[in-house]
């Protein structure tokens, strides 16, 4: 059996209020993209993934991979979020702010600014190799290359700072893993815009497919109205008293990015894009006909229903993101700036002094998390021991892990237990709010146990 190759398609261009808003959220989305990796906060980038410092800047807040769990916690608020605008406003996400969407939509944009709109672009195409369709063709290729690269050295600009990535490339000093990336992305951007486009939302993109799950009657979607625009005539050759306000005209098609007819009803093809709605709009202006044949509504609306916005399962979402949202906003209002790590000495479990005291050995680690510089004081909770320590206070520059090495000496008289449990205590010295706690515990022989009992 012979597999059936997929037309080409050819978007015809369209203007209107849907078309005005797309572009308003690809420039601020685009904005964001490219500009962020360029801003500095106290002299330090905005939006920093530091991999091999296991550091991650992220504004005034530096986070380390012990919190991971924010992430976490993150990531299933954002997925309730998506389950709970999709129940509520379709596919929105798709049409307006998705990135294949976002880059596709400037990959068709540089198309038609060289080789022309859909006529133009299929002729170009059907037409013998001329001068003039090789140039075009280079042209084209060359700016969608250019845009890719630009697309793929701003996503390693997050993980690596962009002026040093810049200096790396210009001095020809990138390392096999910078190579490697930015080909990579490159050719992925390149590949996925110029060439496939929407089949990367009809096949491997499950959204289309578990869209039935997550919609409803009252769901927002772009839906034509079958009652008004049925049946369908030209305007000229049969249009007649009965006929609906559909004339025919075919522009709906001509505009969809993935080729469907809205008019053949909800469709897992359909990214709301809502270009077909200023297709249609401007056609219903020209013959003098209410705007709105097709347009945003729900199932229930465009069969003479009304839609319900609360319903069990968007208020079930709203539970959980309010939740979820409230948890995220504790864990960070509690977040101490500050990590503490023990670890005891293994080469021995104590030791004991010329005068007959036990003295137990210890490594701590302390993690300045802030942004700014801090002096630690170091202390103990729970013991009657004596410290010794090289520099108390601790001087920790912001992001820099200190390890130092401090003795704990058993003084009063000898503890009645062989094992006893205590916390180490490292606290700022200018604000004792910002602490630390780590439990770790004291080992004494047990002969010195039983004396001391």
């Amino acid at each position: 059996m012979e597999l059936e190759k997929r037309p080409k398609i050819y978007p015809k261009s369209v203007s209107g209020k849907f078309r005005t808003l797309r572009w308003a959220v690809t420039a601020f989305l685009l904005g964001v993209y490219f500009l962020l990796p360029w801003m500095k906060i106290g002299g330090r980038q905005a939006l920093l993934f530091d991999i091999p410092g296991r550091k991650f800047y992220i504004f005034n807040t530096i986070f380390w991979p012990q919190e991971v769990y924010y992430l976490a916690i993150l990531l299933v608020f954002l997925v309730v979020a998506f389950f709970f605008f999709t129940a509520l406003a379709g596919r929105l996400w798709c049409g307006y702010a998705c990135p294949q969407t976002v880059f596709t939509d400037i990959f068709m944009t540089i198309e038609r600014l060289v080789e022309g709109d859909r006529r133009e672009r299929m002729a170009l195409d059907k037409g013998t190799l001329t001068a003039g369709k090789a140039v075009k063709k280079t042209v084209k290729h060359g700016v969608w290359i250019f845009f890719s690269f630009a697309t793929a050295f701003t996503f390693v600009a997050y993980f690596i700072p962009p002026a040093e990535l810049l200096g790396r490339i210009v001095q020809m000093r990138l390392t096999e893993s910078n190579l490697f990336w930015l080909g990579f992305f490159t050719v992925t951007t390149y590949v996925d815009c110029a060439f496939l486009r929407e089949l990367i939302c009809l096949v491997p993109c499950p959204y289309g497919r578990f869209q039935s799950a997550l919609f409803d009657a009252d769901t927002l979607i772009i839906g034509y109205d079958k009652k008004r625009g049925e049946p369908r005539g030209h305007i000229k050759k049969d249009h007649h008293d009965g006929a609906g306000d559909c004339v025919d005209c075919t522009l709906c098609v001509q505009v969809c990015p993935t080729g469907i007819d809205i008019r053949e009803g909800l469709q897992c093809e359909c990214i709301a894009c809502a270009q077909c709605i200023d297709a249609c709009n401007s056609v219903m202006r020209k013959v003098d006909r209410p705007e709105g044949l097709i347009r945003y509504c729900s199932l229930k609306s465009i069969s003479g229903g009304e839609t319900k916005v609360l319903r069990p399962r968007v208020i079930l979402y709203i539970a959980s993101l309010t939740l979820l949202f409230g948890v995220m906003a504790y864990k960070l209002s509690a977040r101490t700036p500050l990590y503490l790590e023990v670890i005891r000495d293994r080469s021995a479990l104590f030791q004991k002094t010329g005068e007959g005291k036990i003295t137990n050995l210890y490594t701590i680690k302390a993690m300045n998390m802030d942004t700014r510089d801090h002096r630690y004081l170091v202390k103990t909770d729970g013991i009657d021991a004596g410290m010794i320590i090289g520099a108390n206070p601790i001087k920790v520059k912001s992001g820099e892990v200190y390890q130092t090495s401090l003795a704990l000496v058993w003084e009063a008289g000898l503890p009645d237990k062989k094992v006893n449990s205590f916390e180490f205590v490292i606290e700022d010295a200018d604000d004792p709010k910002v602490s630390a706690r780590r439990g770790s515990t004291f080992l004494v022989p047990e002969v010195a146990a039983a004396r001391g009992r």
